[in-house]
């Protein structure tokens, strides 16, 4: 390996995760769920109290933007569809993506795959666990404390991109499709990162496009399985509240079943599963770049009492050997002192993979004057 591929290299140990007991086992033998084991994912201050609002509403403020990717990229409707990118990246944080030109085959395999995944036996399934200093493979994530609160699901996470960073030792070989539909679905999900982050430096009058779109370089996959809660579904939490401490997130909503939900004006919003639909959010790693301009938003998971919920959301981020921190075209342009603290990639990285999800605890510690 040369230098500069050296430097750039995924680092063998970054962190990882104390090991908890697996949910959707859990889930399956309600006999055996003891109130000391169901305690540890029983919220109080923040359990799952939803607004009455429901996307899909008459109420614009209640409902997430819709954003046309293909208007998008189409020069007789590109400046009207980018106004409504920088109108949803300022405004909200969040928004949905059609058109996007990812084939139907290609989500539906990877849909088809992702639950066949994780309906295989619980034995299967621990030939992928995470190792004790590593975050990749099946398991869970941030759990920092022996006496934090839990949440009500398992995880799933696999480096997808670049090839390189790939660990394929914890891609499983049933089912048989899988690694061609992660392959395929991935490369998809790069492309469409890509282009979005094309157009908001376009937005943000960044003339060097690379410098937001480098933040696409790598790829990580979260995949979600939240079993049903039916006896507490209203006091556990699938995903604790958080902001994501990457990039920009594309999410493929699996399951008709509504979980997702985002904070805003003080209270949570549902979005519902839109068929065909890919939500974006913006990531902590935008709100440094931009030193605010776009911020990301916290958001939260809840559970179904009767009914499964599985969610694949593709993080990207840049690679390692890179930084992070405002850039000039965007901070020197308003005239404003820079907000954040630049940081290299894997250091950031080592930082959110000690902490627990907590809102925006990560942007408090990028930050220069908390």
């Amino acid at each position: 390996m040369d230098g500069a591929a050296a430097a750039t290299a995924k680092p063998r140990s970054l962190g990882g995760s104390l090991p908890v007991p697996n949910v959707q086992d859990l889930a399956a033998r309600p006999g055996d769920l003891s109130p000391s084991v169901l305690g540890r994912y029983l919220r109080d201050a923040d359990a799952p109290a939803v607004l009455s609002a429901t996307i899909g509403g008459d109420d614009d403020d209640d409902s997430v933007p819709v954003l046309d990717f293909a208007r998008l990229l189409d020069p007789e409707h590109a400046d009207e569809e980018a106004a409504r990118l920088r109108a949803a990246c300022e405004d909200w944080g969040f928004f949905q993506v059609v058109n996007h030109g990812v084939p139907d085959k290609v989500i539906d395999d990877m849909k088809k795959d992702l639950m066949g995944f994780f309906h295989l036996p619980l034995a299967e399934k621990r030939v992928f666990a995470q190792e004790p200093d590593g975050v990749e493979g099946y398991g869970q994530a941030f759990v920092v404390s022996e006496d934090q609160k839990l949440d009500w699901a398992d995880m799933y996470f696999l480096y997808t991109q670049p090839p390189e960073y790939r660990e394929l030792k914890l891609w499983p070989l049933r089912p048989p499709t899988f690694r061609d539909s992660m392959d395929r679905y991935s490369a998809e999900l790069q492309r469409v990162a890509t282009d979005l982050l094309r157009m908001m430096a376009k937005n943000l009058g960044v003339e060097d496009a690379e410098k937001l779109t480098r933040i696409a370089g790598s790829q990580g996959m979260r995949m979600n399985y939240y079993p049903p809660c039916p006896s507490a579904h209203d006091r556990v939490l699938g995903l604790s509240p958080h902001s994501d401490p990457v990039g920009l997130t594309l999410l493929l909503q699996v399951s008709p079943v509504p979980g997702l939900q985002i904070r805003r004006n003080g209270g949570w919003i549902p979005v519902a599963p839109l068929p065909g639909a890919l939500v974006a959010n913006v990531g902590d790693v935008i709100e440094v770049l931009t030193n605010g301009r776009y911020k990301s938003i916290e958001h939260r998971a809840v559970v179904s009492a009767s009914e499964e919920r599985v969610s694949v959301a593709a993080f990207h981020s840049a690679r390692f050997g890179g930084s992070y921190g405002p850039l000039e075209e965007i901070a020197g342009a308003a005239g404003e002192a820079p907000r954040y603290r630049t940081v290299s990639v894997e250091d950031y990285v080592k930082m959110l993979l000690s902490s627990k999800l907590d809102g925006k605890n990560i942007m408090d510690a990028m930050k220069i004057n908390p």
